[in-house]
């Protein structure tokens, strides 16, 4: 992938869960193994590969499960927008989601992904060579979410007008500063017209016992032969509290635990007291704008 060792992780990690969800059964993405070995980053190919990582327990492997629930939990919310009637779907820091190619999508609907133009120009040529076909209209939106994306999601056709679902998966965990995540979330606010739906996980805050449990995380990774520094891909600060910050915007927010969504698939919860404690567990919020 033409992009830095640290951009092809992030972009690469939800599609390396989604491959071992889809060996496991747990949810259907047939591209997503493909754009894992494409991407180069071996280290996903050999977690995919090697049967010791489905079952190992040491925090990086088991945060994939946790991924992957997650990710099957918003293929359900965004199938049950599409039957309330909501035709715009935007997913933010898209990398190599797959949901334009792989669910099925009311007639009408757009699905907007904004991303470096480099990944989603990778993914694109990628699923081009797999025969990949698109169940939506897809529009690409090329743009670093440093930049101006709200006008560039417009200039593609985006109505502000219009309801529309945003999805935020593996952006609010850090990967941003303080005050991008709150621009960003500015950004979704200012766009959502009512009866607009979000989806993220989250990072309530970086307190010292997170920071620990962050250590032990990135040091399970790198044992396994991870040769990226994943704590140099985050920016510990003091976060807003996302619930909190979009309900003093005008949503209404509904906050999910890491347990519901690894039993909806019927996998156990993050074992405590090791790498995969309750404090480097993200948390899930859905909301709504009246």
């Amino acid at each position: 992938m033409a992009a830095t060792a640290g951009a092809a992780v992030t972009s690469a990690f939800g599609a390396a869960a989604r491959a071992v969800a889809t060996n496991k059964g747990l949810l259907s993405d047939p591209f997503a193994e493909p754009l894992v070995r494409a991407a180069g980053v071996h280290h996903f190919v050999r977690v995919i590969d090697d049967d010791r990582f489905a079952a190992d327990d040491t925090g990086g492997p088991r945060f994939l499960d946790i991924c992957a629930a997650h990710a099957r939990f918003v293929d359900e919310f965004l199938a049950e927008a599409g039957a309330a009637g909501l035709r715009q779907v935007v997913i933010l820091a898209a990398g190599l989601d797959t949901r334009a190619y792989r669910l099925w999508w009311p007639p009408g609907t757009t699905v907007y992904e904004i991303d470096r133009p480099e990944v989603l120009d990778f993914k694109s040529e990628a699923l081009r060579g797999l025969g990949a076909e698109l169940t939506a209209s897809r529009r690409a939106v090329g743009v670093d979410l440093h930049r101006d994306w709200p006008a560039a999601l417009r200039r593609v056709g985006f109505d502000a007008t219009a309801p529309a679902v945003w999805i935020a998966e593996q952006l609010l965990i850090g990967y941003l500063t303080p005050a991008l995540q709150d621009r960003v979330l500015q950004g979704v606010t200012a766009m959502s017209a009512a009866g607009s739906r979000f989806a993220a996980d989250h990072m309530p805050t970086w307190t010292p016992l997170q920071l620990e449990a962050e250590r032990s995380f990135v040091d399970g990774w790198r044992r396994h032969g991870l040769d990226v520094d994943l704590a140099s891909l985050t920016h510990p600060g003091q976060y807003h509290y996302v619930p909190e910050y979009l309900a003093a915007r005008g949503w209404d927010t509904v906050q999910r635990t890491v347990a519901g969504l690894l039993g909806a698939v019927g996998l156990p919860g993050p074992r405590r007291g090791g790498p995969g404690h309750a404090e480097f567990v993200p948390e899930y919020l859905t909301a709504a704008r009246p």
